[in-house]
């Protein structure tokens, strides 16, 4: 077996790994704890009426070139993905982002038969490399809430500010619009342009929340549901859940501190298989050529993998700390 082999057999076993990441968190929807549920759902008490009442488009209303084609009559039983999509920012069609999948997928099928590889790999090899764009989508996800959520004090800040000076609130989303980069200010934008368009506000907000899984904007639009419906000083509410946001990242501060010894044991323990394997293999090849000659190494290698993933999993959930 070549070392060209060896390290093919090293990428499909990480890109085995990263397909069980994304396949989880893709398929796995948190609807969080008790206090956001209840944040939700009193979010969406409010239904509009279109909503309620479903039309029938007919033939003359019906566009011509609206013909859905398989591939998006499919993606409708997976709404998840576009709202994915639609968190990342990427800009990118749910049937385009199939089909950057499909051709990958197609790639990696057509590298297996060409060098010939054992049958397991090339049924491992196809999905690993199919999973890339899903695996980009979610690393763009998790870098655009991570940083809407640096941002939202500020711009809670900014729209407190904006009260007290006499504005109102729809001036207040359009300064925060103007003032505060992408993504904050891209979704606050959005909600004055839905409000200039006679969308009402708490309609705006509630989508605002369902596009971003964020528990403090949450906080933000009961706050401010609550506010236009009971009254009362906005302006301090907005300064408490500010104060809140940042107690809250500093306390998520200390967390990563006391819990980085356990992430870095974490990948460590990751790491030194591969790396052991291969200083193994430069040092002396036939001793672990065991592994894939013999069926009884076969297995032991099979499970090996597999415990390997399952202890990336458990190592994740325990230094993984909810602030």
């Amino acid at each position: 077996m070549t070392q060209m082999t060896i390290l093919i057999i090293v990428a499909a076993f990480v890109g085995a790994a990263a397909l069980v990441v994304a396949l989880s968190q893709l398929l796995n929807q948190r609807h969080g704890n008790r206090l956001e549920s209840r944040l939700e759902a009193l979010t969406h008490q409010v239904k509009r009426d279109s909503e309620s009442k479903e039309r029938t488009p007919t033939v003359l209303a019906e566009p011509i070139e609206d013909k859905t084609s398989l591939t998006t009559q499919l993606l409708k039983y997976f709404p998840n993905l576009e709202r994915l999509l639609e968190q990342a920012d990427v800009g990118l069609a749910p049937g385009r982002l199939v089909a950057i999948a499909t051709v990958l997928v197609g790639v990696g099928l057509a590298i297996g038969v060409v060098l010939k590889l054992h049958p397991a790999l090339i049924a491992i090899l196809p999905p690993a490399l199919g999973s890339i764009p899903f695996l980009w989508i979610l690393w763009r996800r998790r870098c655009r809430l991570k940083a809407f959520a640096a941002q939202l004090p500020e711009a809670l800040d900014m729209l407190a500010r904006a009260l007290r000076s006499g504005q109102s609130l729809a001036s207040g989303f359009n300064l925060v619009a103007k003032e505060i980069p992408a993504p904050v200010g891209k979704e606050f934008g959005r909600v004055f342009e839905e409000q200039n368009l006679g969308i009402p506000l708490e309609e705006s907000l509630r989508d605002m929340a369902e596009r971003i899984p964020n528990l403090d904007l949450k906080f933000f639009a009961t706050a401010v549901i609550l506010q236009r419906q009971t009254g009362g000083d906005l302006a301090e509410i907005l300064d408490r859940i500010s104060s809140l946001i940042r107690e809250r990242f500093t306390i998520w501060g200390q967390v990563q501190a006391l819990t980085g010894e356990g992430r870095l044991s974490g990948i460590i323990l990751m790491a030194l298989p591969v790396v052991l394997f291969l200083a193994i293999y430069r040092l002396n090849p036939d001793y672990v050529m065991t592994l894939f000659t013999d069926p009884l190494g076969q297995k032991m290698l099979a499970v090996a993998i597999v415990m390997q993933i399952l202890g990336a999993i458990v190592i994740r959930k325990i230094v993984t700390i909810k602030v």
